[in-house]
């Protein structure tokens, strides 16, 4: 660097200093590999003890107040109390589904498990089914990380064995052999590897918009999932704001549309409910780019309506706002409710504080942003009676392929798929080199995460036995198989 200009902070400094790869080595004698591989103490029992033949048999022996179990109570608080027994309904569907509305407890188990210390923005809830398709601005479609709720600063080991774990569920419930599901684990961890020896080896621009989408099967040697990608692909170019207004509204005399009861996924709300949430685009406004400013002054909102959203986030408050132009073509945005990370109590129990964004709906923004390559344009936050929400559009040309539908032979390409797609959003916060020196050229790591997952997914199935028990003994509520 020329003396007569000072280092500025927020760069790197010139010349650079110590080797971030050889850091990453020097990591594994504070934290062996094959430590990731070690039950975590949030086990809490031998899983041989309480996963019975017929999960009803466990009704009289399960504890009142068992770790599965008060984990559901505990999520379940701030919810809405009448869409609480969907919630569980929902979780109580497969052992795959319990672990998908479960970050918050996953993350107590992992909380006292060997970390690096290596800080990351992570999802915070990496299972397979939340990676897919979306559109840009241009709708072009794009394949990464879907889901942000639970997105923190934290440990990458944690996202790494969320993954894996949820691709062994999701085999088990698709009927894969066991060497299957855990190839599927040990394929995901070592893609994840791999990718990140990639970007470490790259130019910081090259690494940061690395692995275009119609290279990402070939990078991940998932070539026979391409057939499914392109299935899923067609589906998602017509899955869009204008195809759901068609189903979900009905013409008004004298012109717009308005949303039309279809309970229990998509109510009307009073109008005091629906002005509150109108409202609150004013302040939403305030959080997205001024270049997006002038295209949606050409929109004006038309109708609101409360809908029901995924398996984690049911009970939580999520509206749709019906937006028309001036030709009455749609546009649909979600105004979902931003409840504090899951995993926050964890992180900071693992040695990363608390990321000081102050506003919910914003650190769900911020961490989507800090992850994908390419976010939706209109994405920002807003408030709703004095609490937080994000705003994004809705039906986005999304699609995703359903790891549990998968047939065996395509659950370890999709599995390598995910970890390289994972290892991309984790190394735009964290430095590649750090973490690929940790990773290493061997598979000492992938053995250990595959072992972990099958692990943690035989700890699941029991958690998921115990909800199965109380469901069916009356003690928790549920609506199932809806």
């Amino acid at each position: 660097m020329d003396s007569r200009v000072p280092h500025v902070a927020g760069f790197a400094r010139w010349p650079h200093g110590a080797s971030p790869k050889r850091a990453g080595k020097a990591l594994r004698e504070k934290v062996p590999r094959a430590a990731h591989g070690r039950p975590t103490s949030g086990m809490r029992r031998d899983t041989a003890d309480v996963v019975p033949a017929v999960a009803g048999a466990l009704a009289a022996a399960v504890p009142r107040t068992s770790a599965a179990l008060q984990a559901v109570h505990d999520s379940n608080e701030g919810r809405i109390p009448e869409l609480i027994p969907l919630r569980v309904g929902r979780m109580a569907a497969s052992p795959f589904a319990f672990l998908r509305g479960s970050a918050g407890l996953m993350a107590a188990d992992l909380a006292d498990s060997p970390v690096t210390g290596v800080g990351a923005q992570i999802c915070g809830d990496a299972h397979a089914a939340n990676f897919g398709l979306y559109g840009d601005a241009r709708g072009r479609l794009v394949m990464d990380i879907n889901d942000f709720d639970e997105t923190v600063v934290g440990p990458w080991e944690w996202d790494v064995k969320r993954l894996a774990a949820s691709l062994v569920l999701a085999g088990r419930e698709a009927g894969a052999a066991e060497d299957v599901c855990r190839a599927a684990a040990y394929g995901a961890v070592g893609a994840y590897r791999r990718t990140m020896r990639l970007l470490a080896k790259l130019p910081v621009l090259d690494a940061w918009n690395a692995i275009a989408d119609e290279e990402l099967v070939t990078h991940a040697d998932a070539r026979d999932l391409l057939g499914t990608i392109e299935r899923v692909a067609a589906k998602a170019m017509g899955n869009t704001s204008a195809r759901f207004a068609a189903r979900a509204t009905a013409a008004m005399d004298g012109g717009g549309r308005r949303f039309t009861d279809a309970p229990p996924v998509l109510r009307r709300v009073a109008d005091r409910e629906a002005t509150a949430v109108a409202g609150a685009l004013d302040g939403y406004l305030r959080t997205v780019g001024e270049d997006r400013l002038p295209l949606l002054a050409r929109y004006a909102v038309h109708d609101v309506a409360f809908r029901v959203v995924g398996t984690g986030s049911v009970g939580t408050r999520s509206y749709v706002v019906l937006l028309l132009d001036h030709l009455g073509e749609p546009l649909v945005l979600q105004i979902k409710e931003a409840r504090a990370s899951a995993l926050l109590p964890y992180v900071a129990k693992a040695g990363f504080p608390a990321d000081p964004v102050g506003h919910e709906g914003r650190r769900v923004v911020l961490g989507q942003k800090r992850m994908q390559v390419v976010s939706d344009f209109l994405l920002g936050w807003t408030e709703v009676d004095e609490k937080p929400y994000q705003v994004r559009q809705f039906r986005n040309r999304k699609g995703s392929v359903d790891p549990a539908e998968l047939e065996p032979g395509l659950l370890d390409d999709y599995g390598r798929m995910t970890g390289a797609l994972l290892a991309r959003a984790h190394a735009h916060s964290a430095d590649p080199r750090l973490i690929a020196g940790y990773c290493g050229k061997g598979e000492a790591l992938d053995e250990a995460v595959a072992d972990f997952a099958v692990g943690y997914a035989d700890r699941t199935e029991a958690d998921h036995a115990e909800l199965l028990a109380a469901v069916r003994s009356g003690r928790l509520p549920a609506e199932l198989g809806v």
